[in-house]
């Protein structure tokens, strides 16, 4: 993905030293100080967040969010393993939120404890949800809107709540028929 990206970036370079070199370190400048605004922006808004990620864990509320969903988790992930369905529970609770990036390390304990177990129908289960992510709060997409100086920013909250809504109802659908009735 690299390599695309500096072929990319080299051939729009040459088109612009070519067609016309004045506009170059302008254009560079300009887009390096946009990228390091936005990378703040982005930053200040996944700390805010996986500060209050720690909040709940540290009171208490995480393990009681997760221990309440852990008979809905255990049926949807078909799983005894009440450690593994807490981790893919909690990694799922951030993803509602949407926070993509926080819960992996969580997601990825979930897969390795599924899979250690021979629970696969779990680990796809788990890889299907968090690809599909559905988002009742999608923080990264309205920090983005706001930074780039979006007037209503929250206005993408109804269609992204539902598209996302029904790409987790059709990937949960499908990883039940694709991947067959077999428990672990």
């Amino acid at each position: 993905m690299n390599g695309i990206f500096a072929v990319i970036f080299l051939c729009s370079a040459g088109l612009c030293l070519i067609l016309d070199p004045n506009c170059f370190l302008p254009a560079l400048l300009s887009g390096g100080q946009k990228a390091a605004t936005l990378s703040l922006s982005l930053l200040a808004v996944y700390c805010v967040w996986l500060g209050f990620f720690q909040v709940l864990a540290d009171c208490g509320l995480a393990g009681k969010l997760s221990g309440a969903l852990h008979p809905l988790s255990k049926r949807l992930f078909r799983s005894t393993d009440k450690e593994a369905t807490f981790l893919a529970t909690s990694n799922l609770t951030a993803n509602l939120l949407g926070l993509p990036g926080a819960p992996t390390p969580l997601g990825i304990k979930a897969v390795e404890k599924f899979c250690k177990a021979g629970n696969y129908y779990a680990a796809d289960m788990l890889f299907v949800l968090n690809a599909t992510s559905l988002q009742l709060l999608p923080t990264t997409v309205i920090a983005l809107r706001i930074a780039a100086g979006s007037v209503s920013a929250y206005d993408i909250l109804l269609p992204t709540l539902l598209a996302t809504l029904l790409s987790t109802v059709l990937g949960a659908l499908l990883v039940r028929l694709l991947c067959g009735r077999k428990k672990a």
